[in-house]
């Protein structure tokens, strides 16, 4: 892995630590945020209502971002994600207003639809040969137009007893907070200790490599499409328990917001890069900088995309200069004497 200190696992891939440097910044630059908006705001942003939204957007933001990065780590895109949320959401609304489907079984429905989404596109892409790109920007518009038609644009409304995960909290922690908590821990276990997740790490470090080192690195990339409908499927589920409302608009932001995460999050744009921790703490800084510019109506709301659009840009230029000054380094460094 290109990313902070590794050890070789027994099966001679790379396996990434807990910690690197880049996340520890990420740690510093989270308590300086957070450092300012308390000194900026004590009252507003020191409370249990702050603490409460501030979790449940970090757990939104981390997620969507989940399901970008699982693509990303095996150097691919999906550009669908915001598509697949929105079909899931209706499918989701439908089971649940029209067809009477009992709750448990109608977010069973909803994450099968996720699932499926990310299998066909992963199909495409391995099966055909087709740039995840263009696979997965087709098939955002698919998502999209079939969830206007079906819905005619209109919400489906739901029970209050489906917004407990989305609208409740313990000690003013939100329960979406804590569910995808224990999604990224299970993903940090994933690329740390199984073989599936060193594969995918092995496939976007350098796929010819991988492939003939005996990965089936089609099938890879296929399984990390399935993770990432069915993390972005999971998303909108939680969106709707948040919303009381299964919105079909739902995912239209996502695009944006699974890439600025991801990437302040230090996932490798060229594969092969990523950490659960690292996510986590850029959905934080994510959240925390949008909590802080509509406190302190620094940015109007009309430019807020423009400057997101310029933390991305920014974020991936530190981190390209990262890599070129760790490049240069090692370029320095004097082979050892045989």
């Amino acid at each position: 892995m290109r990313d902070g200190k590794t050890d070789k696992s027994p099966t001679g891939f790379q396996r990434p630590e807990l910690f690197s440097g880049r996340t520890m910044g990420l740690i510093i630059s989270t308590g300086i945020l957070m450092s300012v908006l308390a000194v900026q705001s004590p009252h507003s942003f020191i409370s249990k209502d702050a603490m409460f939204f501030i979790s449940r957007q970090t757990g939104l933001a981390a997620l969507i971002a989940l399901s970008q990065a699982v693509c990303l780590t095996v150097g691919g895109m999906n550009l669908s994600v915001g598509g697949i949320g929105s079909i899931t959401t209706v499918v989701l609304g439908l089971s649940l207003q029209n067809w009477g489907v009992p709750p448990w079984l109608a977010v069973l429905m909803a994450l099968s639809v996720g699932v499926a989404a990310g299998a066909l596109n992963g199909l495409i892409i391995t099966r055909l040969g087709i740039d995840s790109f263009i696979v997965t920007l087709s098939m955002m518009f698919v998502y999209m137009g079939l969830r206007s038609g079906i819905s005619g644009g209109e919400p489906y409304e739901v029970s209050d007893s489906f917004g407990l995960i989305g609208r409740e909290s313990v000690f003013g922690v939100s329960y979406i907070f804590l569910v995808v908590g224990a999604v990224l821990l299970a993903s940090s276990y994933m690329y740390r200790c199984t073989m599936f997740g060193r594969h995918m790490l092995a496939t976007g470090g350098n796929a010819e490599a991988a492939r003939l080192s005996g990965i089936d690195t089609e099938k890879t990339i296929f399984r990390a499409n399935v993770l990432s409908g069915l993390f972005a499927s999971l998303a909108a589920v939680l969106y709707a328990s948040r919303n009381l409302s299964a919105a079909p608009e739902t995912g239209d932001a996502w695009l944006i917001i699974s890439f600025a995460v991801a990437i302040i999050g230090g996932t490798g744009l060229q594969g092969g890069v990523v950490s659960a921790l690292g996510i986590f703490m850029g959905a934080t800084i994510f959240t925390l900088i949008e909590h802080g510019l509509v406190q302190f109506k620094a940015v109007p709301p009309a430019y807020m995309r423009s400057f997101l659009g310029g933390l991305i840009l920014l974020a991936v230029i530190v981190d390209r200069t990262r890599e070129i000054v760790a490049e240069k380094r090692k370029r320095q460094v004097p082979p050892a004497a045989g």
